[in-house]
Formats: C-alpha cells, sequence, structure tokens
C-alpha cells in the first residue's frame, strides 16, 4: 500500500470512528479546541469558532426566510382586501356603465396596474356609452383569435395589433400582457393588464387573481348586456 493509500486509509477510519461516536469531541475538549480550519479571510479558526459561524449564517438565512414569508402574508392579504373590495363593488354595481367604471377605478387606483381594458363583444350601437372598448365578435377573431379561443389566461408579449385592440393607443406602451376572455356559455368580452416591461407578464406566472375576477364578471356581465 502506498503512501497516499494509507493516509486516505486513516482519513476514512477516523471518519467513520467519528460517525459512529458523536460524543468523542464532547469527551474530548481539547482536542475540539485544538482542530483549525481554513476560513474564507485566510485565517484558521478553530472548529468551535467555525460551527458558531455556521449557526450564525443559518440563522441569518432563517430569519431572512422568516421576514420574507411575513413579507408575502402580509401582500397576499392586501390583495385579498382590494380583490374583495372590487367584488363587493361590482355586485353594487346598478348598470353597465357603472361596473366598467367598477373596474377601472379598482385596477387603475386600488391596484395600481399600468394599463388596463375592459373589451365588451357585441354591437357598439346597442350597448350603453361606457369606458369600455366595444367590438364585434368577427373583428376580434380576426385580431386576437388566439386569445379569445382559449379558455384560460393568457400572458406574454403579444403582436402590435394584438396590443393596439386591446388597448388602443396606449397599445404602442405596453410591454407585457395578462389577459383573459369573459365567457360564461357565450363570449362577452377581454378583460385585459399590462405592463411596460416586457418581462413583466410571462407565460410561466400565475394567472388566480385575474382569473378569479374574470369568473365574477362572466356572472354579472351577461344581466348588464341583456
Amino acid at each position: 500500500m502506498s503512501e497516499e493509500q494509507q493516509i486516505d486509509s486513516t482519513e476514512d477510519i477516523v471518519r467513520q470512528f467519528l460517525r459512529d461516536n458523536p460524543a468523542f469531541l464532547d469527551d474530548n475538549p481539547d482536542i475540539l479546541e485544538s482542530l483549525s480550519l481554513p476560513h474564507n479571510s485566510g485565517k484558521a479558526v478553530s472548529l468551535v469558532e467555525r460551527q458558531v459561524g455556521v449557526m450564525r449564517d443559518r440563522n441569518k438565512e432563517m430569519r431572512n426566510r422568516l421576514d420574507n414569508m411575513l413579507a408575502t402574508a402580509h401582500d397576499n392579504d392586501l390583495l385579498f382586501e382590494k380583490t374583495k373590495r372590487l367584488v363587493l363593488n361590482l355586485l353594487d354595481a346598478k348598470n353597465l356603465p357603472a361596473m366598467v367604471e367598477t373596474i377601472y377605478d379598482s385596477l387603475g387606483k386600488d391596484f395600481e396596474i399600468d394599463f388596463y381594458s375592459l373589451t365588451l363583444l357585441g354591437d357598439e350601437k346597442s350597448l350603453p356609452r361606457t369606458m369600455a372598448r366595444v367590438a364585434s365578435v368577427e373583428k376580434a377573431g380576426e385580431q386576437v383569435g388566439t386569445l379569445i379561443g382559449s379558455n384560460r389566461a393568457v400572458c406574454g408579449v403579444l403582436r402590435e395589433e394584438e396590443m393596439t385592440f386591446l388597448f388602443g393607443e396606449k397599445g404602442l406602451q405596453v410591454g407585457s400582457v395578462a389577459a383573459v376572455p369573459l365567457r360564461y356559455n357565450n363570449l362577452y368580452g377581454i378583460l385585459a393588464i399590462g405592463n411596460a416591461d416586457p418581462n413583466f407578464y410571462k407565460s410561466s406566472m400565475g394567472t388566480l387573481f385575474l382569473s378569479y375576477i374574470a369568473e365574477v364578471l362572466n356572472r354579472i356581465l351577461p344581466k348588464h348586456l341583456s
């Protein structure tokens, strides 16, 4: 056996001994205190100091995780309150103009969303004048056919003509979009929100909030459109 193999064998024996006898260093503190390990600073530190440093780093990491969890819980509470307020106001809306105004007011002021739009699909002449955009189903099929053909929210970067269809002139300022078709037996419209950042709304992101609001609108819109 070579000298290198003997060293490896001895290290394996010591390693296994310490695993089998975890209390050994507790019973022999003099050995523990004499051990030293290299540190990032270049200085040698005792094993005790190294363990204290590791524990300190772990505690810091745990505190950071806890802070993040508390911050997330706080954000979720705020989102819930804003969503509840929007839903209650939608239920109180007496007509289509009031309902549309409620949506726009909430998305713009409460949720502080950069770009937002509700596009109603139908005959503009037969609908009350509102803040919403209005287009025929045929026109929507030509401009945003993939979107209205989906059964769920769509996120990402859309084509320029799609952005313009959803947001009008402001569409040129929109970098990314989250949009959902409003459908309950029939197709009633499209709810869309946007951000100037092309990476803000990604295809992989969750759309629970937007989908929930869409479900509420799916139940409310028909009575205001009939």
